[in-house]
């Protein structure tokens, strides 16, 4: 076990209906395929096919997981206990998905790989402190199980040693149910479980605000089409939804279904996390991919189930601190069909 996870490697879960590749580096989800409506396999995650391009950089948080805090701080500053903390500001104003070397850019130690009917992998980082501006120590671990054989499950858990922190983990897989190389996801049809959204400043802050959707573009509470109304919010969409309406199974809440009508291809996402960061890939640009696909504009989307936005500086968002004898647990499900 030793030698395991101090270089970049890609390991592979398969249960005979769905394989998945995930690499150590940010604990990235690389490839994932499953079948569409003639049982024909597609891989359908943005990605690359070695851990290079990752390593390079040429990713823009293609299929990894982010913290310590998800999404974007204001100015880059929190206090927290009396202390203020600056952290990088690598999204000007702003600091983003924990910086400029956040858990995505990290080789995290693989602790388990296991084969079988219900397949697993668990990866292991230890975040010291200070790290990215960031206060204590903190121990992180995220298993990726292919649940069912259909069914990718996420579990990602972190335990502050000796110090609070903010702790908001996010999964930021982008999605394109026709085939990673298959053009734009605008015509994907999305249900997302929430009356409300956070609308946003010009540096991309939440307000503060719980704005509801009803009667706006951001209304997802029933199935539409993704590019519907995607020329009235700005370049895309890239916003959080309250997930406050879904039914529940086994603590989770549903957060999102995406269905794409041509492959017939439909993704459940369940999760425990307050919010979701629905993301159209509005600043992929030109990345050459997978055998060599070009990857434009809304070639994929993301749902990054989360705390809120900034929830550290916004006393009314649910807490994203987590005191040092707590565990901070944060579970998503990806449950794939065809229709």
């Amino acid at each position: 076990m030793a030698n395991q996870g101090t270089k970049p490697d890609i390991f592979e879960l398969n249960n005979g209906r769905m394989q998945v590749k995930i690499t150590n580096y940010g604990c990235t989800i690389t490839s994932l395929s499953v079948p569409d409506k003639d049982g024909k396999l597609a891989d359908v995650v943005l990605g690359f096919d070695t851990v290079e391009p990752y390593l390079q950089g040429a990713a823009p948080f293609f299929g990894c997981i982010v913290g310590r805090v998800a999404n974007r701080i204001k100015d880059g500053k929190f206090n927290l206990n009396g202390v203020e903390y600056s952290l990088p500001i690598n999204n000007p104003p702003n600091s983003l998905h924990g910086g400029h070397k956040g858990f995505d850019k990290q080789v995290w130690e693989v602790t388990e790989h296991r084969d079988g009917e219900t397949p697993s992998i668990t990866f292991k980082y230890h975040s010291r402190d200070g790290e990215e501006g960031y206060p204590g120590d903190l121990s992180v671990t995220a298993t990726y199980t292919l649940a069912s054989s259909t069914t990718l499950r996420l579990d990602m858990e972190a335990v502050p040693q000796d110090k609070a922190t903010p702790v908001s983990l996010a999964q930021h897989t982008y999605w394109n149910l026709a085939g990673h190389n298959s053009g734009t996801v605008l015509d994907h049809l999305i249900q997302i479980w929430a009356n409300h959204y956070t609308p946003v400043d010009q540096n991309t802050i939440p307000t503060g605000e719980l704005a509801p959707v009803k009667g706006t573009p951001f209304d997802f509470t029933k199935e539409k089409r993704i590019g519907l109304d995607v020329n009235e919010v700005g370049l895309g969409y890239d916003h959080n939804y309250v997930l406050d309406c879904g039914e529940e199974k086994m603590s989770l809440k549903h957060a999102a279904r995406l269905r794409n009508p041509s492959s017939k291809r439909v993704l459940n996402l369940w999760s425990n996390a307050p919010g979701m960061q629905f993301y159209t890939g509005n600043y992929v640009n030109g990345v050459i991919g997978k055998g060599g696909a070009i990857y434009g504009k809304h070639s994929g989307l993301c749902l990054e189930t989360q705390g809120f936005p900034n929830a550290i500086n916004q006393p009314n968002f649910p807490s994203v601190v987590v005191q040092p004898g707590e565990k901070y647990l944060h579970t998503m499900l990806f449950e794939f069909s065809v229709e």
